[in-house]
């Protein structure tokens, strides 16, 4: 999105602008690499009604927009501080869709999970010199991408209840987001603009179908762990990747990393380890509460 394409000595080349574009690209990958695996490899019996999907799906899309679109109107800090807080409104929206319940440990501790996250990745290096100045139209479309994104995982995490594997919803989704998609480029006459635009450039080509294929290769794994562990552990692990990348960036290139940063990082190990210690604990109340039926005595 903010790559010159063809630039020459004597021309500046020109800009990638259609972000609905680069949704669909993603989506028709990752609709192809489910369909082939459902065929290749036995799947369970589908049992979901298949307009159920494009309640995700529609979400997924315009979450997908509103995180591309928002890139033009935020600044980096606040772009960091949005992606690492989205743990407690994915909690908040598993309340609404899936009527679940948390204790008042798992808020803690995704609050101090944000909290720590934020600190490091804000310590961890000077602000890029191109990220533009937050906008009131950059903070509407941030707030519109957590809560659509929030809404996907939470109603990916109550389909599973049709017992479905995990490449069946994968295929769903993206067979709802692509006919959503398809018909929003017809409406604006955008999809001929964009399929030229990549006839003229072969490196945009390129670059948007390494982006495609990383993005089909990670839904396997979200589709696996929403399906496993629910969508609040999902967003945990999402927002703990970005900290493991710099923290392995600063550890192989040898950044220094700030006391606020190192501070940071402390806190979201504190806060792991009180959840492991919180949910054992709260494993071993249920052991303890279990009956156990005691010998009958014969009179």
């Amino acid at each position: 999105m903010t790559k010159s394409y063809g630039a020459t000595a004597t021309s500046p080349g020109e800009h990638f602008t259609d972000s609905q574009f680069l949704v669909l690209m993603n989506r028709v990958l990752a609709l192809i690499v489910a369909g082939l695996y459902c065929i290749i490899v036995k799947q369970p019996r589908h049992g979901a009604p298949m307009y159920r999907y494009s309640f995700a799906s529609l979400s997924n899309v315009l979450s997908s927009w509103c995180q591309y679109e928002a890139l033009k109107f935020v600044s980096f800090p606040t772009q960091v501080l949005a992606k690492a807080s989205k743990v407690i409104p994915v909690m908040m929206m598993g309340k609404l869709v899936s009527r679940r319940s948390y204790e008042h440990w798992e808020y803690l501790t995704a609050a101090l999970i944000s909290i720590g996250v934020s600190m490091f990745l804000l310590s961890s290096g000077p602000e890029p010199r191109n990220s533009p100045a937050t906008t009131l139209s950059g903070l509407i479309l941030l707030a519109g991408y957590i809560i659509f994104d929030s809404f996907t995982s939470n109603w990916q995490d109550a389909l599973f209840a049709y017992k479905m594997s995990p490449v069946q919803m994968m295929f769903g989704v993206n067979f709802f987001s692509c006919l959503f998609t398809v018909g929003s480029l017809l409406e604006q006459g955008a999809l001929l603009e964009g399929t030229r635009f990549m006839g003229r450039h072969s490196e945009f080509a390129a670059h948007a179908f390494l982006l495609s294929v990383c993005s089909a290769g990670g839904q396997l794994f979200i589709f696996y762990t929403i399906g496993q562990f629910g969508a609040a552990v999902f967003t945990i692990i999402m927002t703990l990747r970005q900290a493991l990348a710099i923290l392995l960036s600063c550890l192989i290139y040898g950044h220094a990393i700030t006391v606020v940063g190192g501070l940071g990082v402390a806190v979201v190990f504190a806060a792991l380890l009180l959840r492991v210690y919180a949910r054992g604990r709260l494993k071993q109340r249920g052991k303890k509460a279990v009956p156990v039926d005691s010998p009958v005595q014969k009179v």
